[in-house]
């Protein structure tokens, strides 16, 4: 099958591979988090959850080689058995409470995962023309939480129901199906890939592609409008713990809601992103996923009852959703093609240490001062971070590229 055929087949294609990358992502920051808390570890060392992030943060060490080297389909398929692999082995382990057993099988998940996800954002850059990226990033983003709801949520209510055994059985039952639309790929010529150059060359190329005019500025700025809102994000699971949530109960607001709103708030950045155009979609819904921390801050201050709890985590996974895709769709803009698994690993990467770095903050924050200044200073953080993102590339900051889409709309 061409890569050119099949939109159908193309958007399943995407929508598995990004779904299996978010399935790890979402076990170690939403359901580790809570079993950490419960089991009495403090909130700094739950932010120590934060080194399973090291893979995202350093995949630009390995992006060249992926990008310029073998076929997407050589680098995705061996990864994802491997994984699925690897799930089924620790279903046969005697885990216990050995946080460190799982902590270093998570650090491997995310390894694997990571370095799919560039095979995988190579293929999307290729596959997706401008008018397409909103909407093919709504599939992204959707998929992707899809799979952090699956691993967040619906694997801790396996966990609570059944253990670990069980949990890990479904996580390498869901990644062995993510494989089978991978088994399709055909088409990828010679041509998309440039010879093998040195290892030397292909170990600088991140750095080379880093001095592109206006990339720098770029990536804090894109930093910037993730960094409050993953301050507080990063800490939802540990809260509702504290505020009195069972598992289950955690697991079902977190998955099968947040489920829902996550879908549809990918659906909706990723039609806002190509029906009103980069910037307004940035705007809009980087303030509407300000707002929608509002709530946890309310419950955290004591001014209400379970359904302030109920109407953050919708409002957090629906607009949330919205403005991760209209982030992503604007770093794929800022990618070349002839470098697109490069180039965005780059951006995204940026992105991880961002967050990674705003998890941190927020649990240095929240166990000196408590939630509600925390949540307080997260909020401030990221409507600014939004405005200041939109204020810069109105006056022309970014790559050169950005120019001819960040104003135009449909």
């Amino acid at each position: 099958m061409s890569l050119a055929r099949g939109r159908a087949y193309r958007l399943v294609l995407l929508g598995s591979l990004y779904l299996a990358q978010g399935l790890p992502y979402g076990f170690f920051t939403q359901a580790l988090p809570v079993l950490m808390r419960e089991a009495g570890l403090s909130l700094k060392a739950i932010s120590a959850t934060s080194l399973l992030f090291l893979p995202w943060a350093l995949k630009f060490l390995w992006a060249p080689l992926v990008d310029r080297t073998g076929t997407r389909r050589q680098w995705i398929l061996p990864l994802q058995l491997t994984a699925a692999a690897g799930a089924g082995l620790l279903a046969l382990a005697d885990i216990g409470d050995s946080f460190a057993l799982i902590f270093a099988a998570l650090l491997l998940f995310n390894l694997l995962a990571a370095m799919q996800d560039v095979a995988t954002d190579g293929l999307a850059v290729r596959l997706l023309g401008e008018k397409e990226r909103g909407l093919g990033n709504g599939l992204q983003v959707g998929a992707y939480r899809l799979g952090m709801v699956l691993g967040g949520g619906w694997l801790l209510w396996v966990f609570a129901q059944s253990g670990w055994q069980a949990m890990f059985l479904a996580m390498a039952g869901i990644l062995l199906l993510t494989c089978l639309p991978v088994l399709f790929l055909r088409g990828e010529s010679a041509e998309s890939h440039a010879p093998p150059a040195a290892a030397r060359q292909l170990a600088l190329g991140w750095a080379r592609r880093l001095r592109q005019p206006g990339l720098l500025p770029f990536i804090l700025l894109i930093c910037a409008y993730k960094f409050g809102d993953s301050m507080v994000s990063s800490l939802v699971g540990p809260f509702l713990k504290d505020y009195g949530l069972s598992k289950e109960e955690i697991a079902l607001l977190k998955g099968t809601l947040g489920s829902a709103a996550g879908l549809a708030g990918a659906a909706l950045g990723g039609w806002a992103a190509w029906r009103l155009g980069r910037r307004a979609a940035l705007l809009g819904c980087g303030l509407l996923q300000t707002l929608s921390l509002l709530p946890y801050l309310a419950a955290a201050l004591g001014w209400g009852g379970k359904e302030l709890i109920w109407a953050g985590c919708l409002g957090e996974h629906l607009f949330g959703g919205m403005a991760t895709v209209a982030l992503f769709t604007l770093m794929m803009d800022a990618s070349d093609p002839d470098h697109a698994g490069t180039d965005y690993t780059l951006l995204a990467c940026a992105v991880v240490i961002g967050t990674g770095l705003a998890s941190f903050a927020g649990a240095v924050v929240a166990d000196a001062l408590g939630y509600a200044p925390m949540m307080a200073a997260g909020i401030l953080l990221s409507g600014a971070g939004c405005l200041l993102l939109v204020w810069r590339l109105d006056r022309g900051a970014g790559p050169e590229r950005l120019g001819s889409v960040w104003r135009r709309r449909a």
